[in-house]
């Protein structure tokens, strides 16, 4: 059994395609989706323990992907990866985001994050 359920929204299939694999290799279950449309309409058929976001996405922003995963599913935290990642930009971090990890993403730091912002919900 998976320790917990995780939903990555990037519209980078190789990098977000490779953090599902070497979180499922960790039992975590991990899966993802490439724009925020599709991430919005699969968290209406299965529930997440946490949803991870990359703020540019095509279509629908990451941003707005998150508000609306925030009004529908007010319990799941939802944390922000991109690879614009300075502190000033973070300073601006979208409403709603429990956390943030800048690109490239280090695997444990991800792990820890995710733990942490699910215990904080």
């Amino acid at each position: 059994m998976s320790e917990f359920r995780v939903l990555f929204v990037d519209d980078e299939e190789e990098l977000v395609s490779t953090l599902v694999e070497r979180l499922q290799y960790r039992d975590i279950e991990a899966v993802y989706e490439l724009t925020g449309a599709s991430a919005i309409e699969r968290m209406r058929r299965e529930s997440f323990d946490v949803v991870v976001v990359d703020l540019k996405l095509p279509g629908i922003s990451g941003s707005e992907t998150m508000r609306v995963i925030n009004k529908e599913h007010p319990g799941v935290p939802v944390m922000i990866i991109t690879g614009h990642g300075s502190s000033a930009e973070m300073q601006d971090m979208p409403k709603g985001a429990v956390d943030y990890l800048a690109k490239p993403i280090n695997i444990d730091d991800l792990i820890e994050k995710m733990r942490y912002a699910m215990n904080k919900k």
